[in-house]
């Protein structure tokens, strides 16, 4: 049963979701450094979140079951150490980024070594779980872009707390994050189009998953996952325009709900049934 074999690849399921917000959010903190008056309070902060995501990610990556029962992906040992390395590594980077971000200074080699690590271990993960080049690429972009909308909207969701204790923050930094999250999760619809015409992930026929065993939870992913969270980051988008505050951190709230359960959704499905979507 499709619900019994999501249950069983739980703590891949929970790899996903914490390297994800790890490498997303840190993501942020850097793009915010380099590219917006964000306070060096929020950056620190979510630098150090971001770290310790990556330090939870790094103790389910140990406790992986080195079979995927009943499911197409068998994992690829060889990978195992590298991955953990990188994950390790981006919890130096991050805690030694918000240090520097407390201290004023900008470190644009720092924030973008840290970057290019978190990238290269959902590259690594791929590399494990979804085949050598170029059968892992599709895994490599979406776990890239859940990463991105995951981490993303957390980082979003606290930006816009700091509002209440910085009033006088210019909107600019809450308006960029919010535009970049409603272009992620409209990439990631794109991509569940894409992936369920060409059958990418497991050469299924086109739209298959849509009718088949699986349509249950591939519904889900596309109306929880995808189509109500870009109609509410568009949503987060006017209101902080117009400098509602309070009301676009509410719909970020909603936001971090539905994104994470869309991404859960996602690594159900490929760790279940093979499914990119």
């Amino acid at each position: 049963m499709p619900a019994q074999q999501i249950a069983h690849n739980l703590a891949y399921i929970n790899w996903t979701v914490l390297v994800g917000l790890a490498v997303g959010s840190f993501g942020v903190v850097v793009l915010g450094r380099l590219a917006t008056g964000a306070t060096r309070g929020y950056l620190a902060f979510t630098a150090f979140c971001a770290a310790g995501f990556a330090f939870l990610g790094y103790l389910s990556d140990t406790a992986l079951p080195a079979v995927i029962a009943g499911s197409r992906v068998v994992p690829d040992p060889a990978f195992e150490g590298p991955r953990r390395f990188g994950l390790v590594a981006l919890v130096v980077v991050a805690v030694a980024y918000g240090i520097v971000v407390l201290r004023s200074r900008r470190a644009p080699v720092l924030g973008a070594g840290g970057l290019a690590i978190g990238v290269g271990t959902l590259g690594l993960a791929a590399l494990s779980w979804g085949g050598p080049v170029p059968a892992g690429l599709p895994l490599f972009v979406q776990l890239v872009v859940l990463s991105a909308a995951t981490g993303g909207v957390f980082a979003a969701m606290i930006l816009g707390h700091w509002y209440l204790v910085s009033p006088k923050l210019s909107e600019r930094p809450l308006v960029l994050v919010s535009r970049l999250l409603m272009w992620i999760v409209a990439a990631q619809v794109v991509l569940f189009v894409v992936s369920l015409a060409t059958g990418a992930g497991d050469g299924r026929p086109p739209f298959e998953p849509l009718v088949g065993q699986w349509a249950l939870f591939v519904w889900l992913r596309l109306i929880v996952g995808l189509t109500f969270p870009l109609v509410v980051s568009w949503a987060a988008l006017q209101t902080a325009r117009s400098r509602s505050m309070e009301s676009a951190t509410g719909l970020l709230y909603i936001n971090v709900g539905s994104i994470a359960a869309g991404t859960i959704l996602a690594a159900g499905l490929y760790f279940g049934a093979g499914l990119l979507t």
